[in-house]
């Protein structure tokens, strides 16, 4: 998996001073709403149809299986760009105009790079989604009663996760020509946690931009779809 530090907390809060963490002084320009590279997507279709739930599958067991994917996928596609997520070219967790902080089991505030923040964060999902008390995939074993509480907590930091890849290591992402599935992911994911009301809005607000290009559906002519 790739993850170099463990996080052994369960709960963890946000900072007080504002709703996404603590305000960053200067707000730059933000190449990834730029329409050559919004347009940049691997599917054509509405992904509203891949998050709906289906009718013949329990709720949580839709969640646990979404929540499972987004997490290798978003691990997968910030390790295409970690070697240059570094102490020295991300000293804080930072997405626009937010800086993120971490909490440990104690609620105490921890400094760390960004990618101490994103090795906290995968560390602790990986323990989650491979916990069976909490991610059951024995038949007959029911989910926990915070099990919602869980997801919504999983799918609150892979949102930072995300929201830092594109603020900080985008123009990487472009020389990769990795944009069409960063924009897909990101997109799918937003869909995903609005259909399930997993994440509160005013969390994602930093995004709300990119949020509303990437989750409205091309017209067919428009759409540049990568085959890679």
């Amino acid at each position: 998996m790739g993850v170099l530090v463990c996080c052994d907390c369960f709960f963890y809060r946000k900072s007080k001073a504002k709703p996404n963490g603590k305000k960053a002084p200067t707000e730059e320009k933000k190449p990834y709403l730029e329409s050559e590279y919004t347009k940049a997507r691997v599917v054509d279709f509405d992904l509203k149809e891949l998050v709906v739930l289906p009718r013949e599958i329990d709720l949580n067991e839709w969640l646990a299986s979404n929540t499972t994917t987004f997490f290798n996928l978003i691990n997968l596609q910030y390790s295409t760009i970690s070697e240059f997520c570094t102490g020295e070219t991300c000293q804080a967790m930072t997405a626009c105009s937010t800086i993120y902080h971490w909490y440990d089991e104690k609620g105490k505030k921890t400094k760390c790079t960004a990618p101490q923040y994103v090795d906290f964060v995968m560390s602790l999902v990986q323990k989650l989604v491979t916990d069976e008390d909490i991610f059951p995939t024995k038949y007959g074993k029911e989910f926990p009663s915070a099990f919602e509480a869980v997801v919504k907590k999983i799918c609150r930091y892979l949102f930072h996760v995300l929201a830092h890849i594109y603020w900080a290591h985008f123009k990487e992402s472009v020389a990769l020509e990795l944009q069409g599935h960063l924009n897909t992911l990101y997109a799918h994911f937003i869909v995903f946690v609005r259909e399930f009301n997993l994440v509160d809005p005013k969390e994602t607000s930093i995004m709300d931009d990119l949020s509303e290009v990437l989750c409205t559906p091309l017209p067919a002519a428009q759409n540049h779809v990568t085959e890679r």
